[in-house]
């Protein structure tokens, strides 16, 4: 009998992770599905829950331990937990932009570290890094979310150039507007300034607007599960938004994508 694929979603209390868990349960995958808080989680069928935040050293380590003695093995990481948070970058403390970093893209260093050994003891592997339109785009007034997933991208694109030689690799996803808690509950800085409110608030107005149009969930976790177990590409954009705004960023002069992305965010 053939082993299934053991595969490790982040982030699986809702949205996006919550449907990309459900989806590599239906293919037949042995899901193990993280949550930071497992006595208030919901369960999901076909997905066996570990408690863990990718805030702690310490958590993301038991978790992984815990995960590799029930299954023997981890064939796929899917690192899909993430945060936001609105506020031009003036308004910013350095607490909330370290904080907003610790999850985004620290939490991303603690699993792939988690997970590497057991990979690497394997000889095969693959991690999948949900990144954004943003990894690739500017975003004003979400200015330190864009800078997380920019690195993002930067630290997933040299990490695969240096597991590769284990037969492990490592992919980016990258979405656009989609209707999850996420987008629709951004928290704001704790601290504003008047010059930049009118602005700030077109802005996020605009972004409430292109959330309530976007797709659910379910597009791009179908592109996580083609990331996780399909042939390897380093990007997978899905369909609609997303892939076009990759094309524009690509074939496109600066001076066209930067007023259309202006325009997106109300700022025109």
């Amino acid at each position: 009998m053939q082993e299934s694929t053991v595969v490790v979603v982040t982030g699986v209390s809702s949205g996006i992770g919550r449907a990309t868990a459900e989806k590599l349960a239906r293919r037949g995958c042995r899901v193990f599905g993280t949550v930071r808080d497992i006595a208030g989680a919901s369960p999901l069928a076909g997905v066996e829950l570990v408690e863990m935040d990718v805030r702690s050293d310490t958590s993301v380590k038991q978790a992984f331990q815990q995960i590799v003695a029930r299954a023997g093995r981890i064939d796929v990481l899917v690192n899909n937990a993430g945060v936001t948070i609105v506020g031009a970058v003036e308004e910013t403390s350095i607490t909330e932009a370290g904080a907003l970093f610790d999850t985004n893209l620290f939490g991303i260093l603690r699993t792939a570290q988690a997970v590497l050994p057991q990979m690497r003891l394997q000889r095969s592997g693959r991690i999948v890094n949900v990144s954004s339109v943003l990894g690739f785009l500017p975003a004003p007034y979400m200015g330190f979310y864009a800078a997380s997933k920019h690195a993002v991208e930067g630290l997933s694109e040299s990490l695969d150039h240096e597991v590769r030689q284990f037969g492990i690799r490592v992919a980016l996803v990258e979405p656009g507007f989609t209707k999850t808690n996420l987008d629709l509950n951004s928290p704001h800085t704790a601290s504003s300034i008047a010059d930049y409110d009118r602005e700030r608030s077109l802005a996020t107005q605009a972004v409430a607007a292109s959330v309530s149009g976007a797709p659910e969930p379910d597009a791009v976790a179908d592109t996580i599960v083609q990331a996780a177990l399909g042939p390897w590409r380093m990007r997978r954009v899905p369909s609609g938004q997303a892939s076009l705004l990759s094309k524009l960023r690509r074939f496109m002069p600066a001076g066209p994508v930067d007023a259309g992305l202006r325009k997106t965010f109300g700022l025109a």
